[in-house]
Order: C-alpha cells, then structure tokens, then sequence
C-alpha cells in the first residue's frame, strides 16, 4: 500500500497518471464479439480552435459516459476527431498570406493547398492535445480527420450515389452569399445580430391611374431587382389592381401586381415587393408567378450592369444614393427607424446577401422521410425529448440543401464539365474523358463541398465506411451523440438522414443534448464582452476534477448554465475532503485483511447506503442525467460516509481493544473503494490516484469493476435504526446552537422511549452517539425517573431525548448574555417601527426598500420574542 501525499496536487498527479494511461493503452478497443458494444464519436471540433468551455463541458460528458460503460463491462469505443473546417480554415491561411502581402491568386490553388494542410499539421492537434489535459479517455490510436484519405473517400462515395439517384442537381436559387469571403454558407454560419436599421416607405405609381401603392423595404438597393409587387388575393383593399402594373421608381421600370398567399395584409399596408434574386421567400413567389430573376450585385457586394447609374458602387452607397433619388423623385414617403436582425457571417461580421446563384444542391423531400420515421418510431431517441420535437418541424419544413461552396480548403466536387457538349461527368476519380461524347477537354468543378457534408458521414466514415469494417458491422449504429442544442438541425439531421441512406439505418440510438455555458451573469462567452474564461488555465489553478465537477453539477440536459467561481472553490474542496478521508482511512488500516468480521448497525447502515447509491447511479446514468448522478455520489461522499461514518468508528478505531475495530476498518475500506468507483467517471485523476493506493487487487479504476446492486448489503433496518441516531443527534446539536453551547461542553444525555425496540438501538449505538452528541454520558430508559423538569428536550420518533439545563449553561452568564442582546433588539425593533410611521419616508421610498424594513421589523420582532422566552426559562 503507497502512501499518499498529505495534500491533493493535481499539477503533478495528473499528466503522472494520464501518461500511465496512455502507456498501457487503456483507452483502446478492439472489437470483441464477446461484449456489448458502446460507441460514442466525438463531435469533431474545428482545426482552427482552441479548447473553449463549450468542449470541455460536451467532452466531459462523453469522457463519463465511457468510462461509465467501460468498467461496466461494455466493448466501449470512443472515437475522436478534428473537422476541416473549410471556410474558417481557408480565412485563417488568407489572413495569415495577407501579413505577408500574398493572395490566393498570387500563389494559386495547389500553393494555397499547400498552406493549408501545412496550417492543419500545425494547429490540427491542438484541441485534441487540450482534451488530453481534461483527462478524455479516447482511443487515441484511431484519431480520425474529416480529409484524411477513408474519409475523403466516404465524401466522394456518397456524392456520386447521391447524385446516381438524382438527389443530388446542380441548379439556380436563392443562397447565402458573403460578399467578404465570396462564397455560399450554411444557415448554421449565419449569425443574426440586432442593428439600428431603417424601414423606407416608398410609393409604387399604378401605370394609367393616380393611385400609388405603398411600401415598406430595408433594402432599397434590391428594388432595382424587382420583377413584381405582391398583395394578398383576398384583400379587399387591393382586389381592383390585381393583374395590373405598377412603376418601380427609380428605374422607371414596369411591373406586374400579383396575388399571393406569402403576403401577410395585417402587417403594414399588406403590399411587398418581389425581388426573386435577392430574398428566398420572393423566390419562391417568383416561381410561383414565373417572375424573371433579375440579381443586380456582383459577388463583392457592388452593384453590377444591370443597376444602371448605380453600377460599381458598393450596396450601402448604392443604398444611400437610391434613398436621395427616391426623396427628390418625391416617391419616398417616409424613413422609420427600426432595431432589426441581420443576418451576417460568424466569421467575419459582414452582413450576408441573399443571392439567386447557379449552384450544386441536395434534394431533401425524400431523404428527410426515413429520418423521420425512425424518429416517429422511437427508435432515434433525443433526451430531453423536447428537442425532438424541434427536430421533426425543422425536417417538416426542410429545403433543399446547398453543398457548393467557392473555396479552395475542402473536398472538391467530384463533377468533371466537358467543353465540347457541355455534359457533366461525377466520378469518384478524373475519368480522362466526357463519358457522352469522349472529348478529354475536361475540366474539375472549381468548388468545393460545404463543411457539413462530411461531418454529416461522421457516425460511419470514422468506422471504415465505405469499407465493411469489423469496426463499423459491431460499432454501428454508435451509442449516443453528445452534442448542444445550437446544431441539432445542422449537424444532427445531416447525420440522420445520411445514415439512414447510406446504411439503411440510424446513426446512433440516442441524442443527448446539453445547452451553453454562460456567465455568472447569464450572458454568452465572447470576446466582445471580455467575459471569456479558459478551461485551460482553470485545471492549471484548480486541476480538472474540479472543473469537470463543476461543469456537471447542477446540470440538467438540455438546459443552460452558468459558470460560478464560488462552485469551482466548493469542487475543490470536495477533493480535498476525498483525500483527507481517505488518508485517514489509510493511517488506520491494518497489514492484514480480517478473516472474521463483526458487522455493527453503523456498518450494515453504510454498507446498505452505498448498495443503494450504486443501483441509483446506474438508474440515473442510463437516463442520462449525469448532473444528478454526480451529486449523489458527491452527496454521500461528503455527508453520509465522511460527516457520519467516519465520525461514527472513530471511537472504534481509537480503542485497539474493541472487539469490532476490524470491521470498523474493513467497512471503510470496502464503501471508499466503491464510492471512488462511482465518482471516477467525473472525477478520473484524483479517484485513480486514492483507488491505487488503498488497494492492490485491480491494478487500475479504469478497468475496475462497477459497483452493481448486492443483495447481501442490504440492510433496510440498520438504515432505520441509523437514521434515529442521526435525527437525535442532529436535534441535539440544533439545540446546543440555539443555545450557544461552546462545542466543547460535556452532558449527560438522557433518552427515553417506551419501545424496547428504540432503546436497544440507542444502547447498541452508545459508543459514537455519546460521540456525536458532545454526551459526558448517555443514560437509556423507559420513563422520566431522576430527570429534573427544567431538562431541554428533544423528541425523535418514539423517543425524547433530554439534557438537564444546569448542564448546558452558566445560568448567570446566559442571562447577562441574551439581556444585552434583548436590549440590541428592542432598539432595532423601536428603529424600523419609528421609520415605517414616518409618512414623508413612506411616501417618497421606493416600494422595495419599504418591504425591506417591513421584512426587517418582522425578523426583529421574531428574534426577540426567542430571546424573551429564553431569557423567562432560565430565571424560573
């Protein structure tokens, strides 16, 4: 048996025990038929990040969810990862070139591919190498890379098979277009932020009459695109005009008024105006209406030919300059401020534009029906199941799925146009040829595959799809995703959908979804704000059980929470209090292992409490409540085992001679051991480095067993007959603090009770009640006889516990005492009355601070009205 250090320091502990993990390879799987298999594929983080809190929360949850099931016996496989994040990569090595004064041009597309990768061998380990410091129990033996050749293979596979069955078409809609980084993104890299905005009400004249219809638009640089205004077909205001024509100012330029159902006639005055190139919804009224698109910006966010005198001037200006033309038209009607949300890219903050754009898009109708259905069948399971419901109306309502994006980072599009007939050829590798006419004038898509579309093969690719794996026929459909609810219909449906039609089945059993990591204040981390806090210096200040008890306590799924310093210092403690326990337990432990053991009620009580604790882990960890989970164990840890059990044997293990010493020490052990068990998913470090040291049988807690139920421990009448020990002595110390007796006073202790039953526990259980309950002696009795009737007493279930008062105070101290605290009170109770009659207090206060001194006047009065009835008991 080692010795432990008198302190806990997780500086030199951890990366002790990590590396000793890692050198017996511990966190490694290989497929074993004979158990039942646990997979979790971590949610690659991108290669250009830095451990946030956002990771550390999400991994620790998976990391216990591992280590959970691994010492439960399970073939437990956790695959980590990193994603190549196109677009945030490729604007890093652009940032980077620039500081240099290179281009993507000057150095073209194969020298910056080369940068790139050069970036991702760089910084791609970073977050996987922090993880490490976290203390994640990953098979670092199978780090997969959303580009790294099997996964790049999947991406192509599954392209040319999507686009076989005509799910995958190249064609022109709306898109988000960023005029900064000019390329197409996803929904999931739009960011909406509050701005000052304008609504500019514009007058559209009726061609051949003297009525104008009225208009409200943010956007008055897109009018020089509009092909139509639409009024809904049954407002009456508007029914005359219907099929008519109307002036676009500015351009001077004639237009059909149509109906349309898009159009809400509540808001405003029922009359929008259709500009299919540049808003989705007028798109699809455009369709609707075969309206022609006309798109009047080039992809930098100036206007192009088609604006006329506007041509060349950037969209804001453009915006400014159509704003004067439409005053001194005198077809602008008025200017409204507004606050509204503009969409802008995450990454770099420009307001994005919605742009009608030739692109590559996935068909959704019928893929998005299986990833229903398997939902509907309960077997795909979102915990909370609220979340499910978020996801079947976004699947309801799902458009088609925009993959092309204009970068140079990321999986290029397998699709080959011939120069001579203009067919299209997707292959897997460069066919040489145009499959239609043989012409070898070929030449590769330019773009691009949008980011999600790899990560959306994830669950599969990192198993050895397309490939039939060993790994991937006994991992596959993997456990649980672990993932927040901010990507649930980016991420989550992506691999939903994919998985069903790319192995007929769901892609994991469960979704468990957690929310943000806020500050003390509730507001999100940002730089903005300067509020953020680095999981990385927390474990190098407090160690990472702190931190990973922290992040999980008080965590309900699926909701916020909010990051508490205070909580970090009691998490700290908390392992101060498990190594201080356990070097006790060590200090008293004997050579040899008793051969013959006498179970007192103390013992079988704990003994029957960590029995249960075990089974009601096991039942709150398969519900995922993990929070929960960890604050039992932290629970009985801190107040049954060390506030209770210890200081109940401690008069056992002091008196060599008790015959019950043995089974005092071997109790200890038994319960540390397994309570160190039940916390080691939370707390890996602090429980391996205890766990080898008050034992030799299992070389490591990683690979111990997990406690399960026995039957043998269970011991429902010692718990009662403990439990009214507790609750006595509880009472007895609640009266001695009323009556603010020094800890160190001494008395008699008497209890009385009728049931026989009773008195035997108290009796039994003389040795550390007389302990517990600072008694000089504990007398048990049936009845009152010889007890004086100014005894203070206290009752617990079938019994009275009582102290003779002489015993407990100086009679004449005590009184000088509370006489000196009525004086106190009396004063403040005259205080606040005299304030609360106060008329010009009352009449210009505000009204919280009147309650407050109400609250107050209501407190005093009850504290003196204590120390009055006290002060009458003692001069009886």
């Amino acid at each position: 048996m080692k010795e432990l250090a008198k302190n806990f320091d997780p500086s030199v502990v951890e990366e002790r025990l990590y590396n000793t993990w890692m050198e017996k390879k511990y966190f490694h799987t290989e497929v074993d038929k004979s158990k039942e298999p646990f997979c979790i594929v971590m949610p690659p983080p991108n290669i250009t990040g830095q451990l946030h809190m956002g990771h550390a929360l999400d991994n620790t949850m998976q990391d216990i969810l591992i280590r959970w099931k691994r010492m439960a016996g399970y073939n437990a496989l956790w695959v980590p990862g990193i994603d190549h994040a196109s677009i945030s990569t490729e604007l890093k090595v652009v940032q980077k070139m620039a500081s240099e004064g290179l281009t993507k041009d000057d150095v073209g597309r194969e020298g910056f591919l080369e940068r790139a990768w050069a970036w991702k061998e760089e910084y791609g380990g970073i977050i996987l190498n922090q993880l490490r410091k976290l203390g994640c129990s990953c098979d670092w033996d199978r780090v997969r890379f959303t580009m790294d050749e099997g996964c790049s293979d999947a991406v192509l596979e599954t392209f040319c098979k999507l686009y076989e069955k005509g799910y995958i078409y190249r064609g022109e809609k709306i898109i988000n277009w960023c005029p900064e980084c000019q390329t197409t993104i996803s929904d999931a890299e739009v960011e909406h932020t509050d701005m000052a905005g304008h609504f500019y009400h514009i007058n559209y004249p009726i061609v051949g009459s003297d009525e104008k219809l009225r208009l409200a638009t943010t956007r008055p640089e897109t009018m020089l695109g509009d092909t139509a205004v639409a009024v809904h077909p049954e407002d009456e205001r508007y029914q005359h005009l219907i099929g008519k024509t109307c002036i676009v100012p500015v351009l001077n330029k004639e237009v059909p008024i149509v109906a349309d159902d898009y159009v809400d006639r509540e808001f405003g005055t029922g009359v929008v105006k259709i500009t299919p190139a540049h808003d989705p919804n007028d798109f699809e009224v455009g369709l609707r209406h075969d309206l022609p698109r006309i798109c009047v910006m080039n992809d930098d966010g100036t206007m192009n030919e088609l604006a006329g005198r506007f041509c060349g001037m950037d969209r804001m200006e453009a915006r400014k300059a159509i704003v004067e033309q439409l005053k001194e038209e005198g077809h602008l009607v008025e200017i409204e401020d507004i606050n509204h949300a503009v969409g802008c890219h995450e990454r770099c903050h420009v307001a994005i534009e919605p742009m009608i754009k030739l692109q590559w898009f996935v068909k959704m109708d019928e893929l998005a029906k299986p990833a229903m259905k398997v939902y509907q069948d309960q077997e795909l399971k979102f915990v909370p199941d609220r979340f499910g419901k978020i996801y079947m109306h976004w699947l309801e309502n799902i458009r088609d799925w925009c993959i092309s994006r204009q970068l140079w980072w990321g999986h290029r599009i397998p699709a080959y146009y011939c120069d001579e007939c203009g067919h299209i050829t997707v292959a897997k590798a460069n066919p040489g040829k145009c499959e239609k006419c043989g012409s070898a004038n070929i030449r590769q898509d330019e773009d691009t595959l949008d980011t999600w579309f790899s990560s959306a093969l994830w669950p599969f690719s990192t198993l050895g799809w397309p490939e039939n794996t060993e790994e991937l026929k006994h991992f596959y459909p993997t456990s649980v995703l672990v993932t927040g609810y901010d990507i649930i219909f980016f991420w989550v449906i992506r691999m939903v959908f994919s998985g069903m039609e790319q192995m007929g089945e769901r892609p994991f059993d469960d979704v468990l979804i957690h929310g943000l990591i806020r500050d003390d204040q509730g507001r999100k981390f940002s730089k903005s704000l300067g509020n953020g806090i680095d999981p990385l210096e927390v474990i190098k200040n407090y160690g990472a059980d702190p931190l990973r008890l922290m992040l999980i306590t008080g965590n309900a799924p699926g909701n916020d929470m909010r990051f508490y310093w205070e909580r970090l210092d009691n998490c700290r403690n908390f392992c101060n209090k498990m190594w201080n326990a356990s070097r006790f337990v060590m200090m008293n432990m004997e050579e040899e292992e008793p051969k013959f053991l006498m179970l007192t009620s103390a013992d079988k009580w704990i003994l029957s409490k960590v029995n249960t604790l075990a089974k009601d882990v096991q039942e709150t960890l398969s519900k995922y409540d993990l929070g929960l989970a960890a604050q039992k164990v932290y629970d009985f840890i801190w107040d049954e085992y060390c506030d209770w059990y210890i200081e109940m044997v401690k008069p056992r293990l002091y008196n060599k001679e008790d015959s019950t010493r043995a089974a005092a020490l071997w109790t200890l052990k038994q319960v540390l051991i397994n309570a160190l068990k039940l916390m080691h998913p939370f707390m890996p470090f602090i429980t391996e480095e205890l766990f080898t040291a008050i034992q030799d049988k299992e070389e490591s807690i990683m690979i111990s067993q997990w406690p399960t139920y026995r039957e043998e421990w269970n011991y429902k009448e010692n718990e009662m007959e403990i439990d009214t020990i507790k609750e006595a002595v509880r009472n007895i110390r609640n009266i001695r603090a009323e009556m603010n007796v020094a800890p160190s006073k001494k008395v008699h202790v008497y209890v009385v009770s009728e049931n026989e039953e009773v008195r035997g526990i108290f009796e039994h259980s003389k040795v550390f009640f007389k302990t517990l309950g600072h008694a000089s002696e504990v007398t048990v009795q049936a009845d009152k006889a010889g007890i004086g009737e100014d005894a203070v007493s206290v009752v617990v279930k079938d019994a009275t516990i009582y102290m003779p008062l002489a015993e407990l105070v100086d009679f004449a101290k005590e009184i000088e005492r509370l006489e000196k605290e009525q004086a106190k009170l009396v004063k403040e109770v005259e205080r606040v009355v005299k304030k609360l009659a106060n008329q010009g207090f009352v009449a210009k206060a505000p009204a919280h601070v009147i309650e407050e001194e109400k609250a107050k006047e209501e407190k005093y009065k009850a504290m003196l009205a204590q120390v009055e009835e006290r002060l009458a008991q003692l001069k009886k």
